[in-house]
């Protein structure tokens, strides 16, 4: 579906709102996965994507499971917004291979799953406001939940959930956001992980590829995520592919002599997943260009080569912005770009790829853009959560009934 881009919808989206949670919002202006990525996710947390994961079912096979996290720091009574749709976008995909220079082969085709919210009803036994949710399946038919009821809501070959949990991200923010300003590696052996305890808005669909999608629609998706306006003009809000796209690799570091006026972020929230326009398309590639070589030499030596005309190996790649994932592959939860790698090296994929909850995405993007894998891995000393995602439905632990009041603040531009 085209998504119109206007500010006075975003607008009237906000003022639509009733509520998205009750209690203040907690948590500074840190930088982390996709946490309030832009000044819109700041202004409006109900609708700013944290993280999107993809992987197959780890108890049942040729099964998707598709989790998009909202609303960072979110307090006990968080809701989500009733004026914003919550959309999964999957579309069917083939891996070349031979060829180190080609990009995935995504199809036109597309299968969305899109989840809104009641306005909040009740209170409830508990005393607190109680909402329900609808997912929308590709063919039109519904499944319906309470949102917060650990059964979720099933038919059709999806089970949903849509609640609070607790936030599966884990990064140590500071010393990231140190590295990018002293423009060295700050990381120590036993990091902070800047989100400990601290929790999130969730949906979770689980679904059966042959049923929903149908038989001959591959094993490997494109998976993209966005929040969108309601209503018969849909205008996005927010979209979100592979972590830390916008916060790290499309920061401004000072390198970007193209641009060091506008934030990217907002504008790149604005793009389709799966086609950037033409208007600032030459901006967000000037910006990966000169960052990547920024990232690349932190070790003090340079293993990409870019092309003669500055293009770096990355940046195309990271241009079509969605995870991939391959459903036919056993459950992993450390495959992260591992399908992205084996096109780069022009090899067959040997994992899920997708992203699991458990996956220390910011090491393997450090190794990544740092050394190429070359060297030792980069970490950013943080390994996982207190407690970890499970392998049953709904997968994220459950929330901290007592989460942090305020998380870091740390500055949102690493360097001048």
């Amino acid at each position: 579906m085209a998504v119109a881009v206007a500010p006075g919808h975003q607008q009237a989206a906000r003022q639509r709102r009733t509520v998205v949670g009750t209690g203040p919002v907690s948590g500074g202006r840190s930088i982390m996965s996709d946490h309030l990525s832009g000044t819109r996710a700041l202004a409006d947390p109900a609708i700013d994507l944290t993280d999107l994961y993809a992987f197959p079912s780890p108890c049942q096979v040729a099964r998707l499971v598709l989790v998009m996290n909202v609303f960072p720091n979110a307090r006990p009574g968080a809701l989500f917004s009733d004026a914003a749709s919550y959309r999964f976008r999957v579309r069917p995909a083939s891996v070349p291979v031979g060829d180190s220079s080609s990009l995935f082969d995504v199809g036109t085709g597309e299968f969305a799953l899109t989840c809104t919210f009641s306005a909040p009803i009740g209170p409830e036994e508990k005393g607190e406001l109680a909402q329900r949710g609808t997912c929308v399946l590709p063919n039109g038919e519904s499944v319906s939940l309470l949102v917060n009821d650990e059964r979720g809501g099933e038919g059709h070959g999806v089970h949903c959930y849509a609640g609070l949990r607790l936030d599966p991200f884990f990064m140590d923010v500071a010393k990231e956001v140190e590295t990018r300003a002293r423009r060295r590696l700050a990381f120590v052996p036993k990091g902070t992980n800047t989100l400990e305890g601290s929790d999130v808005l969730t949906v979770v669909a689980e679904l059966d590829v042959a049923r929903v999608f149908g038989a001959a629609t591959g094993s490997v998706f494109a998976v993209a995520a966005e929040t969108v306006t309601v209503g018969p003009y849909p205008v996005r809000l927010e979209r979100l592919g592979r972590p830390e796209v916008k916060n790290i690799l499309l920061s401004d570091n000072g390198v970007d002599a193209a641009n060091s006026v506008v934030d990217l972020r907002d504008l790149y929230n604005e793009e389709d997943p799966f086609r950037l326009g033409p208007s600032y398309v030459d901006a967000y590639r000037s910006r990966l260009n000169a960052n990547l070589v920024f990232f690349d030499g932190l070790d003090g030596k340079l293993d990409w080569t870019t092309r003669p005309d500055g293009t770096h190996p990355l940046t195309e790649l990271l241009l079509v912005d969605f995870l991939v994932a391959d459903v036919a592959k056993p459950y992993a939860e450390d495959s992260y770009f591992e399908i992205e790698r084996a096109l780069l090296e022009g090899r067959e994929h040997a994992t899920c790829g997708g992203r699991s909850l458990n996956d220390d995405v910011i090491d393997t993007l450090y190794t990544l853009i740092v050394n190429a894998g070359h060297g030792p891995r980069v970490s950013d000393g943080v390994d996982g959560t207190t407690v970890p995602a499970s392998r049953e439905f709904p997968y994220l632990a459950p929330a901290n009934p007592n989460p942090p009041e305020q998380a870091a603040i740390i500055p949102t531009v690493a360097a001048s």
